[in-house]
């Protein structure tokens, strides 16, 4: 097939589970493509001598390699290709923004839509689990030496599974009773199965990685007694775990909580499914929850599972501004989510007994760009209304806990708290100590954390060497 003809092909996108059934339940939204499907998705890929999907790729996928095998029919050897350089695909594949890094820049996608780079890579690694193929574990002999990872999200996964191929003993540091970090508290069930995040910690395991679970660095063990206990690199990797507020009057209200409890709640301690699990979760009839990014929407389309009467999406800024991907945008308003956009919240109102009942807002107007090219919101006078809530969640962000700068002399940090670190290199301002992900002002998205732990595990490996 030659270049034209691939470029005649349609692209295929993924299906999903009809809106109105999985508004009501917790199975995954998108189905995946079927191998058929797969491999005529793949056609359209042309295969360009200068492959710029890699070069939008955080941790440089072999892009055009894999799909080829798919392609072909090779499908093992297209898991081959990616598990080189990515270890977690079965998880970029569902919610990595591909539409925002390889798919971008991809070359088809100049003449028409970008071939489905994510929905590739989520069909070959769903091929992987299916029919059980074997995961190699060490390439090299052991080194001797010990490596400790602090945190199980994305980039602390990653990191683990490069330097247990490298030959080292690692030891993975989580602070929870389930290793996954925000893979599994944060993204939803239905976004993101907690089974396969289980089954790519199995993985790691079966490399020799070790996992010490309900253990907070910082308190439980402090850095400089892993260093003395003959751990020759420590990789810090906690995320941002605290989440944000307005500072607005009634935020202490009952009913007011935050998006990283609530999906911590429901996601890693099963709240969805009270009584039979033992973890209640507070969820009133008519829910607002503030913000417009992915977690804003990982919250709202859970809170829309859970039965309530209305959910509603309150953003200052307008739908196009909002920086949750499309699919996710669409999928909540195919849900029955209602978005207020253009508008702020003010203040919560509640009962004499602290129990919150109404949310005052504010239109809002976007300003002519500034110098940076955004639109800054605006209040219109006198446009001010109350809306009925009994439940309200914030969803604005989060930010870096400081807890190890802390507990460790010597670590240093930047603007809000994010740790100083060599460019190059990952390192800290402590010799040994190496960060990557949220913690170090990384970019909030899973693919951006592994290509952290990615680097950082090359640069550890040639520091434990040298050292």
């Amino acid at each position: 097939m030659n270049v034209s003809e691939r470029l005649k092909i349609q692209r295929h996108e993924v299906p999903a589970l009809d809106a109105h059934h999985r508004a009501q339940c917790f199975e995954e939204v998108a189905v995946g493509f079927d191998e058929k499907t797969a491999r005529a998705e793949a056609d359209r890929c042309i295969q360009c001598k200068r492959p710029l999907c890699m070069e939008g790729c955080p941790v440089s996928i072999d892009i055009p390699g894999f799909i080829r095998k798919i392609s072909e029919g090779d499908f093992p050897g297209a898991i081959e290709r990616i598990r080189t350089t990515n270890s977690l695909p079965s998880i970029c594949g569902r919610v990595c923004p591909q539409e925002n890094q390889c798919e971008r820049v991809c070359v088809v996608g100049k003449k028409g839509e970008p071939v489905a780079i994510g929905a590739l890579e989520r069909f070959v690694a769903d091929f992987e689990r299916r029919y059980s193929l074997p995961v190699e574990g060490v390439k090299v002999k052991p080194s001797g030496r010990k490596v400790a990872v602090v945190g199980s999200g994305p980039a602390g996964l990653t990191a683990a599974g490069h330097l247990a191929q490298l030959g080292h003993a690692v030891t993975v540091f989580e602070a929870f009773h389930e290793a996954g970090g925000v893979l599994i508290y944060g993204i939803p069930e239905f976004r993101l199965p907690k089974a396969i995040v289980q089954e790519e910690v199995t993985k790691l395991r079966t490399m020799g990685v070790e996992f010490a679970l309900n253990t907070l660095v910082g308190r439980t063990i402090t850095i400089d007694e892993l260093l003395a206990d003959n751990y020759s690199a420590v990789f810090l990797a906690p995320g941002a775990g605290t989440p944000m507020f307005m500072n607005i009057p009634g935020e202490n209200l009952n009913g007011v909580c935050s998006a990283n409890e609530f999906l911590t709640r429901v996601n890693l301690m099963k709240a969805f499914d009270f009584p039979r699990q033992q973890t209640p979760v507070y969820l009133g009839q008519r829910i607002a929850v503030v913000g417009g990014g992915n977690t804003a929407m990982d919250a709202a389309r859970t809170a829309r599972r859970m039965g309530p009467d209305k959910v509603y999406i309150v953003y200052r800024r307008s739908e196009n501004e909002m920086p949750a991907r499309r699919e996710e945008v669409h999928h909540a308003q195919e849900e029955g989510v209602e978005f207020l956009t253009l508008t702020a919240p003010t203040q919560y109102i509640g009962t004499e007994d602290g129990w919150v009942t109404a949310m005052e807002c504010q239109r809002m107007e976007l300003s002519e760009p500034d110098a940076s090219g955004r639109r800054r919101p605006v209040p219109v006078v006198g446009s001010e209304f109350t809306l009925e809530v009994d439940t309200v969640i914030v969803a604005i962000g989060a930010k870096t806990n400081d807890l190890l700068l802390h507990t460790t002399p010597g670590l240093e940090a930047e603007r809000k708290g994010y740790l100083t670190l060599d460019k190059a290199t990952g390192m800290t301002s402590r010799p040994g100590v190496f960060a990557g992900g949220d913690i170090a002002g990384g970019e909030a998205t899973v693919i951006a954390a592994m290509g952290d732990g990615r680097r950082a595990a090359i640069s550890i490996d040639e520091y434990v060497k040298e050292k």
